[in-house]
């Protein structure tokens, strides 16, 4: 079992990035598509990243290139445990030390542009933490353990225990796939933005590594999406792309709101949807009990 999740660390390394980027290709077509366009090649993302690493490299600080290869090496690492059924606590922590790198080097610059970004990043970094640590206690509360191959492999359907934490966690994963209304910090699309928030500063490889870090991100939220539904494979990816599919339709159908409210609803969804259906469900197994 040890060896089979230790591939699973070993293909995710070497594998999310290319199905990052291709979700990332899908998700232009489809986007294009509502908007009445043509759209990009599916392997556009792919043809972008690799002309940003034919760039030259103009770097305003040196500190840039380390505070960014952080950043990535930390996303990775952080799905890498996801993948190979570690613990969610130290994976959450890993994936939050992560931005916390990007942040800095967002702000090692000196742009007020892109201080403004840091600072928003950090704004939508206090609005979705506190729902997914939420989902990884409702996710123990359910199976007994913190740990990814326990959950993955359990046969209890926790989206029935956890419907209001799965729509919350849903509702944060906007703030993470930088979608509209709360793609604050900066947009996944470069044609929304003149300047781009926390990546102004960044170019050439740097950008590169920062796209890469995406679609590694991309990957393992929607694999903490599966895990709602992992007692039933087939339903479990049925379910990740209906929910993907939910978030390129509110990306195209919403305008930027400003980050107050952004803050707002993060804290709002995991007050009334988390906080409350963990209550609810500690009462039911209370009364069981």
């Amino acid at each position: 079992m040890t060896w089979t999740w230790l591939i699973g660390a070993v293909l995710f390394l070497i594998l999310a990035p290319i199905a990052g980027g291709l979700i990332a290709g899908i998700d232009r077509k489809i986007t294009a598509r509502m908007q009445g366009r043509v759209g990009p090649p599916l392997l556009q993302p792919f043809y972008d990243v690799g002309k940003l690493f034919e760039k030259e490299r103009a770097v305003v600080t040196t500190a840039q290139n380390f505070y960014v290869l952080a950043y990535l090496i930390f996303i990775a690492l952080s799905g890498a445990l996801f993948f190979a059924g570690g613990d969610l606590l130290l994976i959450i922590f890993a994936f939050t030390l992560a931005h916390v790198f990007l942040v800095l080097g967002a702000y090692a610059v000196h742009s007020p542009y892109s201080h403004i970004g840091a600072e928003r990043e950090l704004i939508q970094l206090m609005a979705y933490e506190p729902m997914i640590i939420l989902a990884a206690v409702g996710l123990y509360m359910v199976t007994n353990s913190f740990y990814v191959a326990d959950i993955a492999l359990t046969t209890v359907p926790a989206i029935l225990y956890l419907p209001g934490v799965f729509l919350g966690f849903a509702i944060i994963l906007t703030i993470k796939l930088r979608k509209s209304p709360f793609d604050i910090s900066t947009s996944h699309h470069a044609h929304q933005e003149i300047v781009k928030g926390i990546t102004t500063e960044f170019s050439g490889s740097t950008l590169a590594q920062v796209e890469i870090a995406h679609w590694y991100e991309n990957v393992f939220l929607l694999g903490f999406i599966y895990l709602f539904f992992s007692w039933n494979p087939v339903i479990g990816v049925v379910a990740v792309a209906v929910t993907y599919a939910a978030e390129i339709f509110i990306d195209n159908v919403t305008a930027r709101v400003r980050w107050q409210a952004a803050l707002k609803s993060g804290w709002l969804v995991a007050g009334a949807l988390g906080i409350a259906n963990l209550a609810i469900l500690s009462y039911m197994m209370l009364g069981g009990a």
